[in-house]
């Protein structure tokens, strides 16, 4: 990668961004905005929350994303039993009575946590050190986790029994909540038609770890105009109930709001999501977009919410 100025190399990153949704798309039909999104925090540095139905490919989009970047893609299934030592690893004694640390699945560049809220939040817990620091603490040493490093979790939302909601700290480490929704009609005929039949379809690595991390720190130099970035602030600071910037719908419906993560992420996510659109800097408009993810897992509703039956997007719709 040599290129002359920012402005290239801006342009090479939507390149590469076009060719990544096309090859995905070769796989997942029907979900193109929500493949937008998990690219977006890919660039953006941050880890996805993905929520939806059995069936709607969740796992098979990760899979997908993992073979055309070409890193090191590691899958935890999280059941009741799973404990931190089986996702972070474990020391033993060798041959020659020395204690050595194996390490997990959790060293790897891309960590698919499958059906997350199957598992304790003691071993959910396992992954908040490694989420925000990019690091592992076990038997006393801290061990540095190969970069790039991306979690993409899922949800199943409609299953309540015998599952562990995720505790809010765990809920903010993720850039965005994406929920994913049944594929239209035509996309659908589409895929029975192709999932039915003898087609394989071959998918070819797009980008380079080296290439992921140049471009993750291309958009941190991206500028940001001093009203865009107060009113991404704003907005997180309005979901806040009983505090100076509260809207009046937060006041009424919104027990606990979000913390200055989501200030953050909308700054980073409209800097990308303009980068990816063919723009050189962030408007307002940027910052609408992706609100809703952002937004979403970090608001708690009251006991008013609930009992009037507002959502959590009715709320967001409102703020917007």
């Amino acid at each position: 990668m040599n290129f002359k100025n920012d402005v290239e190399a801006l342009d090479a990153l939507r390149s590469k961004f076009e060719e990544l949704k096309s090859e995905i798309t070769k796989v997942i039909y029907g979900q193109d905005e929500v493949i937008t999104q998990v690219l977006i925090s890919l660039f953006s540095r941050g880890h996805v929350l993905l929520v939806g139905v059995p069936g709607l490919a969740k796992t098979l989009l990760v899979t997908t994303i993992a073979r055309i970047l070409g890193l090191k893609y590691n899958r935890i299934q999280f059941t009741p039993d799973l404990m931190p030592s089986d996702i972070i690893g474990t020391e033993i004694l060798d041959n020659e009575r020395q204690f050595k640390f194996i390490k997990g699945p959790l060293f790897a560049n891309i960590i698919l946590a499958d059906e997350i809220n199957r598992t304790p939040p003691k071993t959910q817990s396992a992954l908040l050190e490694a989420m925000q620091e990019r690091t592992v603490t076990a038997a006393g040493q801290r061990f540095e986790l190969e970069k790039p490093f991306f979690v993409l979790a899922t949800q199943n939302p409609i299953e309540q029994e015998g599952t562990y909601p995720l505790p809010e700290a765990q809920l903010d480490r993720f850039m965005f909540s994406v929920w994913l929704d049944y594929p239209k009609f035509e996309d659908e005929l589409t895929i029975v038609k192709n999932t039915t039949s003898t087609l394989e379809i071959e998918l070819n690595p797009i980008i380079s770890g080296k290439e992921i991390m140049y471009y993750q720190n291309l958009i941190r130099k991206v500028p940001i105009n001093d009203n865009v970035l107060k009113y991404a602030v704003e907005l997180a600071a309005k979901t806040r109930p009983n505090t100076e910037k509260s809207a009046n719908i937060s006041n009424q419906y919104i027990k606990w709001g979000a913390g200055p993560r989501a200030s953050q992420y909308l700054a980073l996510g409209a800097k990308t999501h303009a980068a990816l659109h063919g723009k050189y800097s962030p408007d307002i408009e940027d910052v609408k977009t992706i609100a809703p993810s952002i937004l979403r897992h970090r608001i708690i509703k009251n006991y008013k919410a609930e009992a009037e039956n507002i959502s959590v997007e009715n709320i967001i719709d409102k703020l917007l």
